[in-house]
């Protein structure tokens, strides 16, 4: 597939600034911003807390596109290492980079990466395909996680509890809720890309 066919991504449908000298920044600042929002709806559960940030991962990666949504991530997890307090609770700090949820935060970017891919490729414009979509970021983030769990805690059963099994509802209804969202603004915007 040649880059002239891939769909616009949603965020530039919804924001239709030509300048990237403008619009460029006012996506970044965005999109960190509802990171940080996301991140303070949190439920400490044990080490790994359940908190909004994956929606807005795979959120921001379908609506940015690859490019955008990677770099969007990235921006989001440097801050934080610089002590801007975005993290779920206001943590920030490279420490957040070697604690439970180390191995998450790292999936991010990859993840966002992902959905934005297949976002430009048309994925986000059904339901099914966006469940899908949504599904394989899930997979990235919970894979860097796991790993980095499965190294800290006492067995893998351990590493489960703490990392997995508990976030799999919220991560369903998650799925589920922008599964709705995306195709619902397509069809309200028209479905060219």
């Amino acid at each position: 597939m040649t880059s002239q066919t891939l769909n616009r991504p949603l965020i530039n449908r919804l924001i239709p600034i030509r300048q990237d000298a403008l619009r460029i920044p006012l996506q970044l600042v965005f999109g960190v911003a509802l990171m940080a929002l996301l991140a303070q709806i949190e439920f400490n559960i044990g080490p790994v807390p359940i908190t909004g940030q994956t929606f807005g991962v795979l959120l921001i990666g379908a609506a940015y596109g690859l490019g955008m949504g990677s770099l969007t991530m990235v921006l989001y997890l440097v801050l934080a290492g610089f002590g801007t307090p975005i993290f779920s609770g206001g943590g920030a700090g490279w420490a957040h980079f070697t604690g439970a949820t180390a191995g998450y935060l790292v999936g991010f970017p990859f993840a966002a990466a992902l959905v934005g891919f297949l976002a430009q490729r048309g994925w986000d414009k059904r339901f099914s395909t966006t469940a899908l979509a949504m599904l394989l970021g899930n997979i990235i983030i919970y894979i860097p996680g796991l790993l980095w769990l499965a190294q800290i805690a006492p067995d893998t059963q351990t590493a489960l509890q703490w990392g997995l099994i508990p976030f799999i509802p919220g991560d369903v209804l998650k799925l589920l809720l922008a599964s709705s969202l995306l195709p619902t603004a397509w069809k309200l915007l028209g479905r060219r890309g």
